[in-house]
């Protein structure tokens, strides 16, 4: 049997003047080499990326982060603090994507600016820059060169629910780090890990998705040294397998 297909949408990149669809290559790694299932990445732009199209395909779908963030018109009225880091294209396609999947109730893994489009799709808002929020902590990402020291460890979470359960730890180490972050919970979702400072770090949809996880940390980080992001993207290509075995269109 063919290794399920897990779709990874893309991220608008200028290179040289002309647009890109791009997406970080330890994600795409950490869906094949760790959830052993094959990426598919997903282009950008009305034309290219049939919602419809893209599910019918996919059993799994996981939502990479990304140096842009969600536009704030999907979830209130305020103007962008930094008008550079939208990607328009990106949002209008991982927001239908995504309550398309939660409908179909089919695998999905969002990641850092996934989880925040997670969140935002499903009617939850967002803190546009959590480190001018009274009462939290900065959580930006330090500006050190070493890639090491930007993904390494960085504060830990309280565990919750299933996913307490999956991980068998009431704490986690993980190396979080976002300018954005939940203000609203999505009524649909429900809160597995916390912050220190209180704020919401994983979410889960849902009773009756296999797994529907959105994560503020980079698990595809050096994945095959950590324990806790093996046992996470294996579940996921588990979940992954099981939809290919009951057929895409279940």
């Amino acid at each position: 049997m063919t290794r399920p297909i897990v779709v990874i949408p893309s991220c608008s990149k200028s290179i040289g003047g002309l647009t890109f669809d791009a997406v970080g290559r330890k994600y795409s790694a950490a869906v094949a080499e760790v959830a052993d299932c094959q990426p598919l990445l997903v282009p950008l732009g009305q034309s290219m990326a049939d919602i419809c199209a893209v599910l019918d395909i996919a059993d799994g779908i996981l939502l990479p982060g990304s140096l842009s963030n969600v536009e704030p018109k999907h979830y209130g009225d305020e103007e962008p603090l930094d008008p550079a880091t939208v990607d328009r294209d990106r949002d209008a396609v991982t927001l239908p994507l995504i309550r398309s999947a939660v409908e179909r109730k089919l695998p999905l893994f969002a990641i850092c600016r996934g989880f925040q489009e997670l969140n935002v799709a499903l009617g939850g808002t967002l803190h546009q820059a959590v480190h001018i929020v009274d009462g939290h902590q900065d959580h930006r990402e330090p500006t050190d060169e070493d890639f090491d020291i930007k993904f390494g460890p960085k504060h830990k979470v309280r565990l919750a629910g299933e996913l307490k359960s999956w991980l068998g730890q009431d704490l986690l180490t993980v190396n979080s780090l976002h300018w954005q972050g939940i203000n609203k919970l999505a009524n649909p979702l429900v809160a597995e890990a916390f912050a220190e400072d209180g704020l919401v770090e994983a979410i889960r949809a849902p009773a009756g998705n296999a797994f529907s996880l959105g994560v503020q940390w980079h698990p595809e980080w050096r994945p095959k040294n950590n324990p806790a992001s093996i046992a996470l993207f294996r579940r996921f290509g588990d979940a992954a397998r099981v939809r290919t075995s009951k057929g895409r269109a279940a």
